[in-house]
């Protein structure tokens, strides 16, 4: 197999990465160092995290170990944010992490806007069909909503 050529986007100061940390997201974050590296631009790495909530009779949780779980998953997310600026330094791209919450496409699109971002990459997972009706493309609805150029890129098969 082929290695694609260079990513070059010449212009790019501010390059957002959304990451939800899959399998799907490394491609995409790959791309975004090269293109902030070559830039050379500033990369923004956001991770929007979702509401849980639980379903009153299914599940009996107190309130204190509610917030506990809640906390446990925003410090989860916030170390696994910290470890790709980290990753972004190390290779030389000025980085800088985000953790959100929220509607994903949403917190996305807000943080594009604030940080004047030239540029969004973010993974797809190339859902279709029935999968695709029923868990919604947080990529799609990116590229349709977005200001600046999005560039998608698509996970691989295993």
């Amino acid at each position: 197999m082929t290695r694609p050529k260079p990513l070059k986007l010449p212009g790019a100061r501010r390059i957002l990465h959304a990451t939800d940390f899959s399998r799907a997201s490394r491609p995409a974050f790959r791309a975004a160092l090269e293109a902030a590296r070559d830039g050379p631009a500033r990369l923004v790495l956001v991770h929007v995290l979702t509401a849980v909530t639980l379903i009153p009779d299914l599940y009996t949780v107190s309130s204190t170990t509610f917030a506990a779980f809640q906390r446990s998953i925003r410090a989860g997310a916030q170390k696994r944010l910290d470890r790709l600026v980290g990753l972004a330094r190390a290779r030389g791209v000025r980085a800088e992490g985000l953790l959100l919450q929220g509607i994903p496409q949403d917190q996305i699109l807000r943080a594009a806007q604030l940080c004047r971002a030239d540029l969004i990459v973010m993974g797809t997972h190339g859902r279709t069909g029935f999968e695709k009706a029923l868990l919604g493309s947080v990529a799609e609805r990116v590229v349709s909503l977005a200001r600046c150029p999005v560039l998608t890129v698509r996970a691989g098969r295993s």
